[in-house]
């Protein structure tokens, strides 16, 4: 008898420690990955809290993302759900990223998260779709530059957009992950990104 119950405990010890929550991950609450670097962007804001000026002068821009949860949201007014949001990239020409500029963006709509490539040429804005991205995966990407087009990488799929920049390399700084569009995040944001060499 005392044989019996020590061997349904221990049954039910190794139950329980193999089973898996299911839905999106979390990634705040695993254990952190080395090397990236967690931007938060607060309830109620638009930039991450990590956000500090980085001049660049860049033939190429290679990072590796991953985002949680937390990039499911809702927007208050049904069509701000449209809106990109920033996340990665650098300003070019020399001038203010409204100018010239070309970064990815990302959006929670239609039930997936989304990625985008998003310039500014000459003060004029530009985007386009690049795919979906799984949350809890980390996603390669990368922006190259070229006398006239910006080559955007995501895990292997190649999109290009035009540059009108006359500088021979990308002369700006960094940009870094930013809510809206024109509403504030509805609630904490926390975005991972590794810088690749």
């Amino acid at each position: 008898m005392k044989t019996s119950l020590l061997y349904v405990a221990a049954c039910l010890i190794f139950f329980c420690s193999c089973s898996k929550e299911s839905g999106p991950e979390n990634l705040s609450t695993s254990t952190p990955v080395a090397s990236f670097k967690q931007f938060l962007i607060p309830q109620g804001a638009h930039y991450a809290t990590e956000n500090i000026f980085k001049p660049l002068e860049i033939t190429e821009l290679k990072f590796r993302v991953k985002f949680d949860s937390s990039a499911i949201y809702q927007t208050t007014d049904p069509e701000n759900q449209y809106d990109i949001n920033k996340l990665y990239g650098f300003a070019d020409n020399g001038e203010q990223h409204h100018l010239y500029s070309a970064r990815f963006g990302w959006r929670w709509s239609d039930g997936a998260l989304r990625l985008f490539a998003y310039t500014y040429n000459n003060g004029v804005r530009d985007s386009k779709e690049l795919g979906v991205v799984t949350i809890g995966k980390e996603v390669d990407c990368s922006i190259k530059v070229g006398a006239e087009i910006y080559t955007f990488l995501v895990d292997g799929k190649i999109e290009t957009m035009p540059r009108l920049s006359s500088t021979s390399t990308a002369k700006g700084y960094q940009l870094y992950p930013y809510f809206g569009g024109d509403e504030v995040a509805p609630h904490e944001v926390k975005i991972w990104i590794k810088s690749e060499p």
